[in-house]
């Protein structure tokens, strides 16, 4: 009963006129969110983690409130830092994506390299596993980060990696802890059978 179940946040609040870490969930992203909370109720879990952006602080306040668990902030686990261009809309966000993961030794426009982003957040779970109480810890953080420590824990090249399946985001891992190893891959917040299956 030693396992991190890592948590991509579920849909968000799109503003362009709010800086992209501070949005918050959207009533969709917050009503799946409550759902994985009460799929996961009676369980004891030992702590839960996020980023410090708002939408994985109101990810994690969920589960913490629903479950009576501590929550912790390591601003490590925050998505890779795209400050540098802001906002940028659908179709082509996703073209940088793109360019994001080939190149993952390149600042694409001027975004935190994909290596570096990988580096600081399997830092960044380390320091979760080694600082959390024994037991299932809880970690709720953003698709890109998710990917990039899918593509270490699988130890394959960034880009090649397991993804998760569900558009919205809200998908999760399970992880064996000390060392981290990679239990079961992607799954969504409607399938909580994996993540009921860490306190066997």
């Amino acid at each position: 009963m030693n396992a991190i179940i890592f948590i991509t946040h579920p849909e968000v609040v799109i503003d362009p006129a709010v800086p992209v870490p501070r949005w918050p969930l959207s009533a969709v992203g917050r009503a799946r969110m409550e759902t994985f909370a009460h799929a996961l109720a009676g369980r004891s879990v030992a702590a839960v983690w996020s980023s410090d952006e708002q939408k994985a602080l109101d990810g994690a306040a969920i589960l913490a409130d629903r479950l009576g668990a501590p929550h912790h902030v390591d601003e490590g686990l925050a998505e890779n830092d795209r400050s540098a261009t802001g906002y940028i809309a659908p179709p082509e966000f996703w073209e940088v994506v793109d360019q994001f993961f080939e190149n993952p030794e390149v600042s694409v426009r001027g975004w935190e390299t994909a290596r570096h982003a990988q580096d600081r957040i399997v830092s960044a779970m380390g320091g979760v596993d080694a600082g959390s109480p024994d037991g299932v810890v809880l970690v709720v953080s953003h698709g890109g980060v998710g990917a990039l420590l899918t593509a270490h824990l699988q130890d394959v090249t960034i880009g090649t990696e397991d993804r998760p399946g569900h558009a919205g985001g809200g998908c999760y891992l399970v992880l064996e802890r000390g060392p981290l190893a990679l239990r079961r891959s992607w799954r969504a917040m409607e399938e909580p059978a994996a993540a009921l299956a860490a306190w066997r």
